[in-house]
């Protein structure tokens, strides 16, 4: 697996919403060695550890990576500080992303987790429904460019006020009734274990991208480690290298 550190030039930067950035970074051999699902450990100034942040697009032609992220604590408040034409430090792309089947796939995201499912509707087009849940309206991401790539799109809501009123599995039990090659997943553990569920009710071949905290993000300190399931047995899996994208069977979620 190749992957690249140095320093990248931000090519494009604005706000989606309230504390939610998008950065686009001119990276060529990163984008050229990139796939959806994967992610880059970003150098936030001023602090010692890297901050994983998921791939949202890739663009070979401009030779760029996009970034679409959530302030959650200082040091993502730090790199959204960073501004167009300053560079971002960048080891990038990591982890093992989505594996696109031939046919018809269901992506399901669920608020920040809505962004690395992006690139999986780029290559896919038509061939992909997205079905994506976020609190209310304000925290509406991404749907546009859903649908500016050809898929099908669902928006789900907790308030109600903008599309299907409740969780994101109501709208996927529907859709799964059809000739799906796979669900491909990524938001909070609560709504990823809803629908490994309802795949594996509908016998539908699912996989879900996991959030884990991460230190190093190329597998050698271990702090990102999660329990799955190889070969029936129980093993510990580095999110960061053998992740962030699971088969559904191989996770063991808590609880």
């Amino acid at each position: 697996m190749s992957y690249f550190c140095g320093k990248y030039p931000i090519v494009e930067k604005k706000t989606l919403g309230a504390g939610v950035y998008s950065v686009v970074v001119s990276a060529p051999e990163c984008a050229a060695a990139a796939v959806p699902g994967q992610f880059a450990n970003i150098a936030a100034p001023g602090f010692t550890l890297r901050r994983p942040i998921s791939i949202c697009g890739i663009d070979n032609e401009r030779g760029t990576l996009r970034f679409v992220f959530e302030v959650r604590g200082k040091g993502t408040a730090a790199i959204a500080e960073v501004s167009e034409g300053e560079c971002l430090d960048i080891l990038a792309p990591l982890g093992n992303g989505f594996k696109l089947p031939e046919g018809k796939v269901i992506v399901v995201g669920g608020g920040i987790g809505v962004p690395p499912l992006l690139g999986v509707s780029a290559v896919k087009s038509a061939d992909c429904t997205a079905v994506l849940g976020f609190r209310d309206y304000s925290k509406i991401i991404l749907t546009d460019e859903f649908k500016a790539n050809g898929s099908d799109v669902v928006v789900c809501t907790d308030d109600g006020n903008v599309g299907v009123h409740g969780l994101v599995t109501v709208p996927l039990a529907e859709k799964l009734s059809g000739d799906i090659a796979a669900v491909l997943a990524c938001g909070p553990e609560p709504m990823l274990k809803a629908v490994v569920a309802l795949c594996k009710e509908k016998k539908v071949p699912c996989q879900i991208s996991l959030e884990q905290r991460m230190g190093c993000g190329v597998g050698a300190c271990v702090v990102c480690s999660c329990l799955v399931v190889r070969n029936g047995e129980d093993y510990y899996a580095r999110v960061c290298k053998e992740g962030p994208v699971f088969k559904a069977e191989e996770v063991k979620f808590n609880g």
